[in-house]
């Protein structure tokens, strides 16, 4: 979908917001990232809602990830992102209730595909299951997808590769980014996004949290 994948930075560890996530940001609020996000579990509403309208204060496109299985669960995740004003909801297994809110919104809508199950989440099923769902979902005006492809109990690689090439929409490669090899494998498939969160937190990327940060973006475009 373009050449550079965007990193969207997650402020969660094991699929769950950080406590301390404001102050993280606000450390950080000069990075060359543009795009961050959290989960809907981990933080009170009104501390989401701050976050989100002080990243948005600082120019950054905003994400929700919903990590929700049921559709009355996924409804509410959407309610929030709309109510915080987020630009891309991420997660939720896909529904009609929730893919029809997006769009009286202007939610940009990437929903999970395959079987997702547990928390943190884990993804089965093949791919070409996944890309047949993907098509039917597109064919109701969702944005894009939310794979977790490192997430998956098969081999990862083909699957993320097979997907990104097979379907015609933005996809978000999210969770267990945590090595420059995997990196190089983003940058050979060459989704439109891809997600670090834990692996910021566990320094797998060796620096401060801000370092870390910069170093993934650099790297991604080319700095070496």
């Amino acid at each position: 979908m373009n050449d550079v994948p965007k990193l969207i930075v997650m402020l969660t560890y094991n699929d769950h917001t950080v406590k301390n996530a404001f102050d993280i940001f606000k450390s950080c609020k000069n990075v060359k990232a543009e795009y961050w996000g959290f989960k809907e579990e981990g933080l009170p509403h009104d501390k989401m809602r701050e976050l989100y309208s002080y990243m948005k204060d600082c120019g950054k496109k905003t994400v929700l990830e919903v990590v929700a299985y049921t559709e009355k669960e996924c409804l509410e995740g959407a309610e929030m992102a709309v109510e915080y004003g987020v630009d891309i909801l991420m997660g939720t297994i896909f529904s009609d209730s929730v893919n029809e809110l997006c769009r009286k919104n202007g939610l940009k809508y990437m929903p999970f595909v395959g079987q997702v199950e547990e928390r943190p989440s884990v993804l089965k099923g093949t791919a070409k299951e996944m890309i047949e769902e993907a098509k039917a979902y597109l064919k109701k005006g969702v944005y894009g997808f939310d794979l977790l492809g490192y997430r998956y109990t098969g081999e990862a690689f083909g699957l993320i590769k097979e997907f990104v090439s097979s379907v015609k929409a933005p996809v978000c490669v999210a969770g267990s980014i945590n090595s420059f090899s995997r990196l190089d494998e983003i940058l050979e498939i060459s989704p439109y996004a891809f997600t670090i969160g834990s692996a910021f937190f566990e320094n797998k990327f060796e620096g401060t949290f801000e370092e870390q940060i910069n170093k993934v973006c650099e790297y991604i475009s080319g700095v070496r």
